[in-house]
């Protein structure tokens, strides 16, 4: 799962530094201010960490389904 893991850090570090930054949006509509576009990116360096994981392990449960082995 390793292998499969670097191969989806990009997306999933990518998918956590949109959700930050929009998140920072929606926290304007109650007062706060808002994340910057690099702020943002700098936190999901380490948070694209535990998202990678969460992501391997659902697509290797799915490439495991699809090739009929059981878990």
């Amino acid at each position: 799962m390793s292998r499969l893991a670097l191969l989806l850090y990009p997306f999933a570090a990518g998918a956590v530094a949109i959700n930050l930054f929009m998140l920072g949006l929606m926290w304007q509509f109650i007062g706060l201010p808002a994340i910057p576009p690099m702020t943002a990116l700098y936190w999901s360096i380490p948070l694209g960490v535990p998202a990678t994981f969460l992501f391997a392990r659902w697509v290797k449960g799915l490439i495991d389904e699809a090739e009929g082995r059981k878990r």
